[in-house]
């Protein structure tokens, strides 16, 4: 199993307060160079790298001379609003050094529990990565509420994961990985090697608290872990002390907490579209487009369209039916319900001419579709 997550692409990672800050002194200049360093290691291996950074609200507290975390909201979203310019300029510097360039994405919840924008969040980091982008990713703490806020980077990462199909999630934190008990009370306490992030009794073998500049303890990337499974993500707890952290995860050494899901990404990601989302819509196949769809393992595309029933928006569930109204398929729109009875029954290279512009080719990706 290391060595099928060394062999992974497209890895998310996350990175902690506590390995990005001087002890809380601002940020820590050699550290985050030294993980600008690997990261590019990793590209030049062929991965594809998210990074998931905290440090922004530590960063602004030192830029602002306080010593202690503030408990009010406001006081947390002007420290982070501080901060946050500081740390990606101190990521674009260092990526520089290595002729890489970032790109800073601010999310809060809300923007990955609506559908148009889970899309078009997807969409700007996958061309972010096709363009050989580092995206930068952190909560939007100037603007989030206590109802809609994250709550820690490591949920944060979980869900970028999701959104991007990683099939690998590496949690880098100031512990070596999940212990039996807590480390720091008891020394006897054991390393987790490897296990399944649904086994329910990771949770008691997990602390709740986090550091001092940190939302988050280890019970959050247990639930990160759990969180990625769902779309067969495998999840890596580790050490970002450990030298070289990322590359030896690369090397397939043995280290930290390896969290396996249960089923491989796609069956995952298949299992959540059939059973989890309520289809707004549908939309009626010719007899051409249910056979492509059947048999080839390809995305639907508007030519094999006759027509459009519903009124949902774009990245919502829609149900794919053949001439007899059986229905043989279900997916995520990538037009709305307007825009999709304009572009059924034409050529992908019309849509443009069409509606004026083209997000994607397809009205259904592959990737966002189950055959019943």
């Amino acid at each position: 199993m290391r060595q099928q997550l060394a062999n992974s692409k497209r890895w998310v990672i996350k990175i902690g307060s506590s390995l990005v800050t001087n002890d809380g002194q601002g940020l820590d200049i050699k550290a985050i160079s030294s993980w600008a360093e690997q990261i590019a290691e990793l590209r030049n291996q062929g991965k594809e790298v998210l990074l998931v950074s905290s440090g922004a609200v530590a960063e602004g507290m030192t830029r602002l001379g306080w010593t202690k975390r503030p408990h009010a909201l406001h006081e947390l979203q002007a420290a982070a609003a501080v901060g946050q310019a500081g740390l990606v300029q101190t990521y674009e510097s260092c990526f520089q050094k290595h002729n890489l360039h970032t790109a800073q994405i601010l999310l809060t919840h809300d923007d990955l529990s609506n559908r148009e924008r889970y899309l078009n969040a997807r969409s700007t980091l996958r061309s972010l990565l096709d363009l050989g982008i580092i995206p930068i990713i952190n909560e939007n703490d100037t603007v989030a509420t206590d109802e809609i806020r994250f709550g820690d980077n490591d949920t944060l990462a979980a869900l970028v994961a999701n959104l991007v199909e990683a099939e690998t999630l590496i949690i880098l934190t100031d512990q070596k990985g999940l212990f039996t008990e807590d480390p720091r009370n008891n020394p006897n306490a054991e390393l987790i090697s490897e296990g399944k992030a649904s086994d329910p009794k990771l949770f008691k073998m997990a602390g709740s608290s986090g550091g001092a500049l940190g939302r988050g303890g280890m019970s959050t990337k247990i639930s990160a872990a759990q969180r990625a499974a769902r779309s067969g993500t495998s999840t890596l707890i580790t050490s970002g002390r450990h030298e070289q952290a990322l590359l030896s995860a690369a090397k397939a050494e043995n280290l930290g907490t390896l969290l396996l899901p249960d089923s491989e990404p796609m069956a995952a990601r298949k299992q959540w579209l059939a059973g989890h989302l309520k289809a707004s819509g549908s939309l009626q196949l010719d007899e051409g487009a249910v056979k492509v769809l059947k048999t080839s393992g390809k995305s639907l595309l508007p030519v094999g369209v006759t027509s459009v029933t519903g009124n949902f928006i774009r990245g919502e569930m829609v149900t794919c039916l053949a001439p007899d109204g059986t229905e043989i398929a279900r997916g995520l729109a990538n037009y709305n319900a307007i825009e999709a009875v304009k572009i059924s029954g034409k050529a992908s290279h019309e849509i443009e001419a069409i509606l004026g512009y083209i997000d994607e080719p397809e009205l259904i990706h592959r990737d966002n579709l189950v055959i019943l």
